[in-house]
């Protein structure tokens, strides 16, 4: 069959040794409206790949012959075009794992269901259409839309190839980057340029939820399950129910739910509060975290087993500091969005920007950005329209910041009075001897004082300006004693 008759009427393989089930999958695959072949061995499997084009391969792990992770490798490696997926044993959730990273599309358990299978069998499909339409007009995708994922750089470039890449599977992804990063945005990219991007993307910040209600947001729950529930309600898995579940700062998560979290993503079924039925769910899960989860994993605080079932594949967004070769790109596309190319940069600001340390990232470029244009006269953005936190070395300069912007101006908050009791300055360095634990605590100390002043006591709005999480933010005030 030509590769022209393989497109017009896609054709699957089905690889296992089990004849009751390979009938099984047949009559299922069949009554989709495709074209079948099946093997029962490894080398007849090799045989079919080598004279036919499939839309998809469906292998067992095990053959008598050899093992389904072969056939994955080699589907890798020589029909690149071609999504596996493989069918495990009930209970080998660490095979199909393992298969993931090896490239495999998605897994089915056994026994399998046929719902499950008919929703994979059509992804691979619309993974294969989604394909063609990029190769056709691969102009669409020659800049994202959003000012995060564009720049030349070594980085940038080997990022967007990933994405291209993980678009094609459904394996589990987590996103690791710092805060500012675009690590929201990379998991959108994914998403819509996958077979699932018609669905929902749903992003949750897993930081953001109190601990209690934890069960019944990403669950849903029944009418009357606690004071309060007056209806029934779907949870985030249901709501992002065939497309992607955006898990963010996922090591916030408390480890009883990080239990049920596992189960889910497991078994792929969730139960509702006060429910004693389980529900099938359809979801891609993609996380992300500015923390190192290992470093979490060897302190206790996060679950070996979740850990590996999170992380099938890293994807890590470079900080703004190591492609400062993008600034300039970034700058443009930002300010274009801002004022509609109403306003430009004079060279000193471009270098100003250049030998910035960017602790805050894109984010924080936008929000420079932002305010500049605010400032600027004559539509040209200066040195001394833009507000850095810090000087960064550059060669064999440092590059200063402007004295005379001053940002108290810019920050709509109350300032910390002078005279505020343990006022410390964050800036001078300590009068030895003094213990470097002891000092860093003092400032962690002082600027959470300060935030929760500036935001008259609002942990939330705390939280935010500090750049933690609320239970962080939490723990921290009750580890300190700050009195608020």
């Amino acid at each position: 069959m030509s590769m022209n008759e393989a497109s017009a009427c896609p054709r699957i393989l089905v690889v296992d040794d089990e004849a009751h089930l390979r009938e099984l999958l047949e009559i299922t695959l069949i009554k989709m409206g495709l074209d079948v072949d099946s093997a029962e061995t490894l080398t007849i499997a090799r045989s079919y790949l080598s004279k036919r084009a499939y839309a998809l391969v469906l292998t067992d792990m095990r053959l008598p012959d050899g093992s389904g992770m072969e056939l994955v490798q080699e589907v890798n490696t020589l029909y690149k075009s071609t999504p596996i997926a493989v069918i495990t044993a009930f209970g080998s959730a660490d095979n199909a794992v393992v298969a993931l990273k090896a490239g495999a599309f998605d897994y089915v358990s056994k026994p399998v269901a046929l719902d499950q299978l008919r929703k994979l069998v059509r992804s691979a499909l619309q993974t294969n259409e989604v394909q063609k339409e990029q190769q056709a007009a691969p102009e669409k995708l020659a800049a994202p839309a959003s000012s995060f994922m564009i720049g030349q750089s070594q980085g940038m470039q080997e990022v967007r190839a990933q994405i291209s890449r993980l678009a094609r599977s459904m394996a589990p992804v987590i996103i690791t980057g710092e805060s500012g990063s675009g690590k929201e945005l990379a998991a959108r990219e994914i998403h819509t340029s996958s077979a699932r991007s018609g669905k929902p993307f749903i992003a949750v910040n897993c930081g953001a939820i109190p601990e209690t209600l934890m069960e019944a947001e990403f669950f849903g729950y029944r009418k009357g399950a606690f004071t309060g529930a007056a209806d029934d309600r779907d949870g985030f898995f249901q709501a992002a129910s065939g497309g992607t579940l955006m898990l963010d700062e996922v090591a916030d998560l408390p480890l009883p739910m990080q239990v049920k979290l596992l189960r889910a993503i497991q078994e792929r079924r969730v139960r509702k509060v006060g429910s004693t039925v389980e529900e099938a769910v359809d979801v891609r899960i993609i996380s992300a975290t500015h923390q190192n989860l290992a470093i979490c994993v060897e302190e206790g605080r996060f679950r070996q087993d979740l850990y590996y079932r999170l992380n099938v594949i890293e994807l890590h967004l470079p900080p703004l500091r190591e492609r400062l070769e993008d600034i300039v790109e970034l700058s443009s596309n930002i300010l274009k969005k801002l004022t509609g190319n109403d306003v430009n940069m004079s060279e000193e600001a471009i270098d100003a920007l250049i030998s910035y340390d960017f602790p805050g990232n894109v984010r924080e470029l936008e929000n420079i950005l932002e305010r500049a244009v605010a400032f600027a006269n004559d539509g040209c953005i200066e040195v001394a329209d833009l507000v850095l936190r810090g000087a960064r070395k550059s060669g064999d300069q440092a590059v200063m910041l402007p004295a005379q912007v001053d940002v108290s101006q810019v920050e709509e908050r109350p300032q910390v009075p002078a005279d505020h009791a343990s006022a410390v300055n964050l800036f001078a360095a300590p009068s030895l001897p003094c213990s470097l634990p002891d000092y860093l605590e003092n400032v962690e100390r002082e600027m959470i004082r300060r935030a929760l002043y500036q935001t008259r006591n609002n942990r939330t709005q705390a939280a935010e300006l500090l750049g933690v999480s609320f239970r962080q933010l939490r723990y921290q005030i009750q580890k300190l004693k700050i009195q608020e």
